[in-house]
């Protein structure tokens, strides 16, 4: 019996059912222990209070370590860009839609809004980015999980909220979905969409369990704007986007780093050939598009950000 781990929200699982079907269709059987993290017991309370360096995975990887769980379940994007000698990611699943989603229930788009319309989001990245495009909204905290979130736009509170579009798509709650944002208009953060099956990095067994469940150009593409975010010395706190595709015989990075209240931004596009899929490979491209950017100017930017507890900036 295959021990997974999980947070308790929807989403989470959602996401380690997803992953215990996709197991049982191999023949093993599994069960979903319920952890509760930082980042859920603090749901009302700001980001910027929390701190981000741990906050959705650190019980989780007490109960790896101590062997409670055999393996666990999370959204990439909420895994620090360095995991512990002691983890490893075992298997990254095929992406989901990368993309931000628009919701509303009145707008089509967020062009559409009046001037002085309440958006909501909690991701200093899409801050910076909506704000670059509309300078003239007013942008609130947006706190809680994908319902408290809708509940909160359905109630008035909110003429638009954004989100990540995969969680919407896989929870199917796409009613006030009205669109997604291009990568040109607001970025992803890195990963968004892909999720990251950890465990043990000595536990052999379910390593090998997990290999039926990896996608390599998925894992290559995340290993590629991990280390991006990873040299800019990033994480949930930067207004950071970076996405990777493959286009055919090419890879297309596209990142953007941009002052907190939107009026700068830097944004690098690279087109690099498909050679391989080592973690090497991706690591030094996912480096030079950074190094890009910081010959740019990145660093400057980046520096005009609050600094968040527990979260240590690279030069």
């Amino acid at each position: 019996m295959i021990r997974i781990g999980s947070r308790g929200s929807q989403l989470a699982r959602w996401q380690a059912l997803h992953v215990a079907a996709r197991l049982q269709s191999l023949g093993h059987d599994s069960v979903i222990e319920i952890i509760h993290t930082t980042s859920d017991r603090m749901q009302s309370a700001p980001f910027a209070q929390v701190g981000t360096k741990g906050m959705f995975t650190k019980e989780i990887e007490e109960a790896l370590l101590a062997g409670s769980i055999d393996l666990a379940v999370h959204s990439m994007k909420d895994l620090p860009t360095e995991l512990l000698p002691a983890f490893t990611i075992a298997a990254t699943p095929e992406r989901a839609e990368p993309r931000d989603a628009f919701l509303s229930l009145h707008y089509a788009n967020l062009h559409e809004l009046p001037a002085g319309a309440t958006v909501g989001t909690s991701s200093l990245r899409r801050q910076a980015q909506v704000r670059a495009l509309r300078g003239d909204l007013q942008i609130q905290e947006l706190r809680g999980n994908v319902d408290t979130r809708l509940r909160k736009l359905a109630e008035g509170q909110y003429d638009a909220i954004l989100l990540a579009a995969a969680g919407l798509e896989r929870l199917r709650l796409t009613e006030h979905l009205r669109g997604y944002f291009s990568i040109e208009e607001i970025c992803p953060a890195a990963a968004q969409g892909a999720l990251a099956i950890e465990c043990r990095s000595s536990d052999a067994t379910t390593r090998g369990i997990l290999t039926a469940l990896h996608h390599e150009p998925t894992h290559f593409a995340v290993t590629v704007e991990r280390a991006v975010l990873a040299r800019l010395g990033g994480g949930c706190h930067v207004p950071v986007g970076v996405f990777c595709e493959q286009q055919k015989d090419a890879w297309r990075i596209t990142a953007v780093v941009a002052r907190p209240d939107g009026s700068a931004a830097l944004r690098e596009q690279t087109l690099a050939p498909i050679r391989d899929f080592s973690a090497n490979s991706a690591s030094v491209l996912g480096n030079s598009v950074a190094e890009k950017l910081l010959h740019r100017g990145a660093a400057t930017l980046l520096a005009e950000t609050p600094a968040q507890p527990g979260v240590e900036r690279q030069p």
